[in-house]
């Protein structure tokens, strides 16, 4: 079955693709399997990431880049991290209905993904399901959070190119900018630019990068839309591609991708490593008894995490 997946995968069967991050996102025993054998097709894609605060109009954005980039010929995926149902584990939202029209798009893949409790507006398995699209061979993949607030930042992981989005109406702007926002941020998109106080969260804006001099080489573009009526959506555009330009022609983008290789492979381990010691210690006896231990100060919790370290058994940790 899973020689199948990958081979649809690489044939670019959208069917296949689905069934590839359906198998993904639900642990299967194939996924380690797919995953790496599809790993050297991947690459190819530039990645967006759109972030900010839930009702700034991500997805209305997403849906105005996506018509942009269909134009220009390129073949897009978009993963849209949603809240999960305290139900079912699924996306509450689904397929996005404010993106349907390019749902029969045969070069338009769109999947919708919940968060699985995982902080950071992600899921944990969005980076794989990235792959998965490098590999079918998508030129565009925009990654959609699910807007958390200060724990958004995760998004800088992923992304090659990373976009903010504000609105006027959104309160304090400096506030939102406060919240590490600003350190990952490569464009700016003052959303609703149409209602009153976009004047005001651009200028902010821009005094908040002025504060912080010739820190960073590329200083973000702040870019002012109107989904409704497409307004600054080419400016948004055109401000993503200098941006890879940026990143290209200071070989930046091969540091940043590097890096992301590094964290992954660090964020592996430490996945593996929690998995096999929550296996070996879930509801053991001696857990049980040092837990009881340290709740009556018997002991403490770096002496138990040391003692149960020692007994181990690190061999089983499955890559």
């Amino acid at each position: 079955m899973y020689d199948k997946v990958i081979e649809g995968v690489l044939n670019k069967d959208r069917r296949m693709v689905a069934r590839a991050i359906s198998l993904i996102e639900n642990n299967d025993n194939g996924r380690t399997k797919i995953l790496s054998e599809i790993y050297p097709h991947t690459g190819n894609a530039y990645v967006i990431g759109i972030t900010g605060a839930p009702g700034a109009g991500k997805s209305s954005l997403v849906d105005c880049l996506l018509s942009t980039l269909r134009q220009q010929g390129l073949s897009v995926g978009v993963i849209a991290v949603d809240p999960t149902s305290p139900f079912t584990g699924g996306a509450i939202l689904g397929d996005r209905i404010r993106m349907q029209e390019h749902a029969l798009d045969k070069e338009v893949f769109i999947r919708s993904m919940g968060t699985r409790g995982s902080l950071g507006g992600l899921s944990r398995a969005t980076k794989e399901a990235v792959q998965v699209l490098d590999a079918a061979g998508k030129d565009v993949i925009i990654i959609e959070t699910v807007g958390v607030g200060q724990s958004e930042v995760d998004i800088i992981k992923y992304a090659d190119t990373t976009i903010v989005v504000l609105t006027p109406a959104g309160g304090d702007s400096v506030q939102t900018i406060k919240a590490g926002i600003m350190e990952i941020a490569d464009i700016f998109i003052v959303n609703k630019s149409d209602l009153p106080g976009a004047d005001r969260t651009a200028s902010e804006i821009s005094m908040m990068l002025d504060l912080g001099g010739s820190l960073r080489e590329w200083r973000p573009s702040i870019v002012r839309t109107i989904t409704l009526d497409g307004s600054g959506i080419t400016d948004m555009h055109k401000a993503i591609f200098e941006h890879r330009d940026f990143l290209e022609n200071s070989g930046h983008l091969q540091k940043v991708r590097k890096e992301r290789i590094r964290r992954d492979i660090i964020d592996l381990i430490e996945y593996r490593i929690k998995s096999t010691v929550w296996e070996q210690i879930s509801g053991s006896e001696e857990f049980d008894l040092l837990t009881n231990q340290i709740m009556s100060r018997e002991t403490d919790p770096y002496t138990a995490a040391a003692q149960i370290l020692t007994g181990i058994n690190l061999d089983k940790c499955k890559v």
